[in-house]
């Protein structure tokens, strides 16, 4: 079965071409996953106080995850062969569990082995997704489909920053971590009632670590759209960490608002991205090729790093809200049709090319927003480091938009 056809076998368990129960299995895994990523930084101030040690430290936690998480992007495909995508479903989840009870029991050390146990299954979210989701989806809805799954990543951000600050000061930030071990053990469970009918493309005599194992680099090397995909999405994610990592910093040093006025701008920022998403994948679906709307969004967030590089005090306040909101919408919006758009041109190496899309995003992730902030740093001001951003987000975007698109696909 290739990337792109439909499973008719399922069209009985969905409605208008969305398979709703693979739908919001990988969508709870994706935000449980994420919410536990998240739970360490949300909690640092705490956890420094009670452990005694610097807060920063902490803050590695994230930075940790992402870089094992390339790692296990790239080596999921290979183990979703042989063990089927649901058993790798659990597997993450249970990388989950285990991370969430050590972290609540240890200390500092603790933490970072937590962030490698975490990080060995974090990669693998997406693929699973994709492997579970592409057969069961009608090609017409596929990028909302895709979309909607990755409001996984910011909904688990968002239920970190809420609720555990909460469960933190009733009953201390131990107990923060071990309260979210309760729906990952339910997932799992829930997992393993679908196992026989969604695992059964498993191949249980496929061996493990031989050629297959590098498919995705392979895809890299041998595919021209894949490289050029691969590199966007390195370079959009990155810009979607500096955005989210220096705003309010800037906001305050720059346009003289208080911290509460800045956090409200990053919240705006957050939503942005979350509404957009369901709206680019049917925008996607129905008018403009994934590849080309990806590219569109390039130049959208060029826009956005330009003028959020002119913020000052002369600036209104609705003129900053307005460049928040663009920002998000295109930089943290992208993200849904980015892996839609892997699964589909990776065709029968679906998966394999989702493993390759997270291990270029979560690269991204790791390297730009250092070099945002050595920029930030050296020159002591923000629009340089802006307008360094905008070239990368138009340089991208304009590579997407001139490639030749497969005759089938150009017009979305």
């Amino acid at each position: 079965m290739t990337g792109t056809e439909f499973d008719h076998k399922e069209k009985a368990h969905t409605r208008g071409g969305i398979p709703y129960g693979p739908l919001l299995l990988t969508l709870a895994m994706q935000t449980l996953a994420t919410m536990a990523a998240f739970s360490a930084p949300t909690l640092a101030p705490e956890i420094a106080r009670d452990l005694n040690v610097d807060g920063t430290l902490i803050g590695l936690f994230v930075s940790t995850v992402y870089g094992i998480g390339i790692i296990s992007a790239l080596l999921s495909p290979d183990f979703i062969q042989k063990y089927g995508a649901v058993r790798v479903g659990q597997f993450v989840m249970l990388g989950v569990v285990a991370m969430l009870a050590v972290a609540g029991s240890g200390d500092l050390a603790a933490l970072a082995l937590c962030a490698f146990v975490l990080g060995s299954g974090y990669g693998a979210t997406a693929p699973v997704s994709t492997h579970l989701l592409i057969p069961r989806t009608d090609p017409k809805v596929l990028n909302l489909v895709f979309s909607i799954r990755q409001i996984g990543v910011p909904l688990g951000g968002v239920l970190a920053a809420l609720l555990l600050p909460l469960v933190t000061v009733a009953f201390g930030w131990r107990l923060a971590f071990y309260v979210q071990i309760v729906p990952a053990v339910l997932l799992i469970l829930l997992f393993q009632f679908y196992r026989r009918d969604w695992d059964s493309d498993r191949r249980s005599s496929h061996t493990l670590f031989r050629s297959e194992v590098l498919r995705p680099l392979y895809l890299l090397r041998d595919n021209p759209l894949m490289r050029r995909l691969s590199v966007a999405s390195f370079c959009y994610a990155g810009i979607q960490l500096c955005f989210i990592g220096f705003m309010a910093l800037h906001l305050t040093d720059e346009t003289g608002l208080d911290l509460v006025a800045a956090g409200q701008v990053l919240a705006l920022y957050q939503i942005a991205g979350v509404t957009s998403r369901p709206l680019w994948g049917w925008i996607a679906d129905r008018f403009l090729a994934p590849i080309r709307l990806l590219g569109v969004l390039g130049l959208l967030m060029a826009i956005a790093a330009i003028a959020a590089g002119q913020f000052s005090e002369d600036w209104p306040i609705l003129g900053v809200l307005l460049i928040a909101a663009l920002a998000g919408a295109s930089a943290s919006g992208f993200t849904g049709i980015a892996y839609g758009a892997f699964a589909v041109y990776g065709g029968a190496y679906r998966t394999e090319a989702t493993a390759l899309g997270s291990s270029a995003m979560f690269a991204g992730v790791l390297i730009l927003p250092t070099s945002f902030g050595l920029i930030v740093g050296h020159l002591d001001h923000y629009w340089a480091a802006y307008g360094i951003l905008a070239g990368i987000a138009v340089l991208s975007g304009l590579m997407l938009l001139l490639i030749k698109l497969p005759k089938t696909e150009a017009s979305g």
